[in-house]
């Protein structure tokens, strides 16, 4: 079994942890010709692997170890901007080693479409939260702070950021990571579905 690394910031690893996070989206590159892959020569494979694969996570992390090795501590995990301690500083998740990833994921499922044909059920499945001040009237999506509930306190939305339409709310969270213009773009994308890995 292929074991391949991914990376996610913190909210969307407090999704994976929660288990609300099944799916991601990630642009494919080179995109293919306009009208579509029927077109192209070339088959482009997907970098993250194919069913039955495994993916492991890198995440923002810190060694409490000397030489970085464990025990280790998450940013997910931790108030916002907090450090471990003076020698402990947190370190990017690019540079996280296998040794130090706590969650692995299965490989269920890849496809490509565009990005904007994302459906509100597979926009829930990328990790929005979801909450009701009315008593289950209306529901509305979005990402939390670490509490689990809207605001700015961490990396989470104020309440009024949250959206009635979980796809318009899958929208905002594709800005925030892409850049402003990164949806109008409709870029084609691997679509990847997986099962965390049970830990232990």
């Amino acid at each position: 079994m292929k074991a391949r690394p991914i990376l996610f910031s913190g909210p969307m690893v407090r999704a994976l942890l929660a288990g609300t996070k099944t799916q991601t989206r990630r642009i494919v590159k080179p995109q293919p010709p306009y009208r579509g892959f029927d077109e192209s020569a070339t088959v482009i494979k997907c970098p993250y692997g194919q069913p039955g694969d495994r993916l492991w996570v890198r995440e923002t992390w810190a060694a409490l170890g000397t030489k970085n090795r464990a025990p280790f501590v998450y940013r997910a995990d931790t108030a916002d901007g907090e450090r471990v301690r003076v020698d402990a500083p947190w370190k990017s998740s690019i540079h996280m080693p296998l040794c130090a990833s706590r969650i692995s994921l299965d490989l269920l499922g890849v496809r490509c479409e565009r990005l904007q044909e994302i459906s509100a059920k597979d926009a829930i499945a990328e990790g929005l939260s979801y909450l009701t001040k009315d008593g289950g009237r209306t529901f509305k999506y979005g990402i939390p702070d670490r509490d689990g509930l809207p605001g700015t306190d961490n990396d989470g939305w104020a309440w009024q950021d949250w959206q009635t339409d979980p796809v318009a709310a899958y929208h905002r969270l594709w800005k925030s990571i892409n850049g402003h213009g990164s949806w109008a773009l409709n870029p084609w994308v691997w679509v990847i579905s997986f099962s965390r890995v049970p830990a232990g």
